[in-house]
């Protein structure tokens, strides 16, 4: 155990000093507060030096949104494992948190509390039609300002943020429960929504036309499940089940326990569409024909079924399995594991997987991929030991206002 915490504290220290670093993307130098996609180690005059990636290495050169935020979740986990409070409290990290606040808080021409993104700034690093406030970032914003509440030292220079965050917070929670969540009960409302309304007395507050439920929503769905949309924005909602989202909604305490009951309802009745024959889907379902050329511009590695298009990730094991434990459904978490374990070592560990069930190795993926085995060893290391389940997961919140 001690060391792997060392290599999560140096994971955070080198990468802090990497987020203050110089740098420029395409002649335009970016706001500090962003940490990198990634970075690699060269050897420059005999000394290895980290080169990080702010996005000018990425497909179509687009700056990364998650990283500064699993940053600061990952501060937290590792001070839950270690007792290390006093590294959260050095000035270098109490300044970084402060500029990763500044990136996310800063003033937008947006009149809701969710984060906005553009297409592929995330996990899913390609064109998807992901563009606007998708649902993975929100929770990850969610979870990161929970964690920054517990992080930043209550002091004059952080007062304001802590106000900033606290208000943030409750805005975008009652915003994401209130307008993302997807059920039976709420998919009538929507199917039965007046259009054009207008003013502070509208139902339909986002011009959302009920032509748009697509088809095969309305047969996959039950009364006893539910989840959180895609995406959501001015006249349109992305009615696919996003996987990383939904699941760590569940973790980070933004589902409500009816909610986080319904969304491990629907995994457990559509088995074979979301988890299949290697856990897990990224996305459902895959965009197809017309409409997958047009919002991935015909994009070969993503075609039907495959890579971020609906593809099988074996490194969200980890996180089905931790939902599933939050939840009280350590069952499915089982049952997932052990379906992983048919084929994941006897396969070398790919990346992803391809097929409408998630039954062949992807065309592209590369093996041995540390996320694959990581995700499925800290799998077993939860269900061994739900203990660990604390260092990821928040205490419910009792009250959230709406927003006025």
């Amino acid at each position: 155990m001690r060391g792997e915490t060392d290599i999560v504290r140096n994971f955070l220290v080198e990468t802090l000093a990497l987020q203050s670093q110089e740098r420029h993307v395409n002649c335009f130098k970016p706001g500090q507060g962003l940490m990198p996609a990634s970075f690699k180690v060269q050897t420059v005059n005999g000394q290895e030096q980290l080169i990080a990636d702010f996005g000018e290495q990425a497909i179509g050169r687009v700056t990364p949104i998650d990283s500064c935020l699993w940053w600061v979740i990952l501060l937290r986990a590792y001070i839950k494992a270690t007792g290390n409070s006093q590294l959260a409290a050095e000035p270098d990290f109490q300044h970084g948190i402060r500029l990763i606040l500044d990136l996310c808080l800063a003033a937008r021409f947006d009149l809701y509390p969710t984060l906005l993104v553009p297409d592929g700034a995330f996990m899913i690093d390609r064109r998807m039609g992901v563009y606007g406030c998708p649902l993975e970032i929100q929770v990850l914003f969610y979870a990161m300002l929970r964690a920054v509440q517990e992080l930043l030292l209550p002091n004059d220079q952080n007062s304001f943020y802590l106000n900033a965050v606290g208000e943030r917070l409750n805005h975008l929670t009652y915003h994401l429960r209130e307008y993302y969540w997807l059920d039976f009960k709420h998919l009538n409302e929507i199917y039965r929504y007046k259009k054009e309304e207008f003013g502070d007395r509208a139902v339909n507050q986002f011009n959302i036309y009920p032509e748009s439920i697509p088809q095969w929503l309305i047969e996959w769905l039950s009364e006893t499940a539910g989840y959180y949309a895609g995406n959501l924005g001015s006249g349109w909602i992305d009615f696919r089940f996003f996987t990383l989202g939904n699941l760590m909604a569940v973790i980070t305490g933004l589902a409500t326990h009816e909610q986080s009951q319904a969304i491990l309802n629907l995994i457990e009745q559509r088995w074979d569409d979301l988890v299949g024959q290697m856990p897990m889907k990224i996305c459902f379902p895959a965009l197809e024909d017309l409409e997958w050329k047009i919002l991935t511009g015909c994009d070969p590695k993503n075609v039907p079924w495959s890579y971020h298009n609906g593809g099988n990730w074996t490194v969200l094991l980890w996180i089905l399995a931790a939902a599933a434990v939050k939840a009280d459904r350590s069952e499915l978490a089982q049952k997932a594991i052990t379906i992983a374990e048919r084929s994941l070592e006897v396969d070398e560990f790919p990346e992803y997987y391809d097929g409408r069930y998630g039954h062949l190795i992807g065309r592209e993926a590369r093996k041995h991929q540390t996320w694959t085995i990581a995700g499925y060893l800290v799998a077993k290391a939860l269900m061994s030991n739900l203990e660990h389940l604390s260092l990821i997961c928040f205490s419910s919140e009792n009250t959230v206002m709406p927003c006025t």
